[in-house]
């Protein structure tokens, strides 16, 4: 059995989840979320590789390292989202399907956060719905690996 192989990018202050503004953002931690994650891809056949970075390049670095490694990215940007064409171009430039997640519905927040640059090059985005935001994204995005 061939498992599926997914990058999963945390950006920006994502590492402060469960501490910060948990109103917004919820009380589960990154590690719990991922532990979550990992449980999701292990009934969706799919093996996780997990990054969280709050550098621009860095995150940028493993887009670009996904190629023959990976077949698909499922990414929360976090503020990049709203200001990053680096990695709205890198995704566009190595060509995987992306989803993007996020745990908030960033069109029911401030205006600046109504704009996502990677949103045209991504096949979908998941907003809103906290935690099941990213196991939403990585069911949606399993289930379009495994059609093509």
């Amino acid at each position: 059995m061939h498992l599926l192989s997914i990058l999963v990018l945390h950006g920006p202050n994502l590492n402060l989840l469960g501490q910060r503004e948990p109103g917004i953002y919820g009380s589960l931690t990154l590690d719990e979320i991922n532990r979550l994650l990992q449980a999701e891809a292990k009934k969706l056949q799919a093996k996780l590789t997990i990054l969280q970075s709050n550098h621009e390049g860095i995150l940028v670095d493993a887009i670009h390292g996904c190629l023959e490694q990976h077949q698909g990215i499922l990414i929360n940007a976090g503020a990049y989202t709203h200001t990053s064409v680096a990695l709205r171009d890198a995704i566009a430039a190595v060509n995987l399907p992306t989803v993007e997640v996020h745990l908030s519905n960033i069109y029911r927040r401030e205006d600046f956060r109504h704009h996502s640059y990677i949103a045209p090059v991504v096949i979908g985005q998941i907003s809103g719905f906290g935690v099941q935001s990213y196991l939403l994204g990585l069911q949606a995005l399993t289930h379009h690996l495994s059609l093509s």
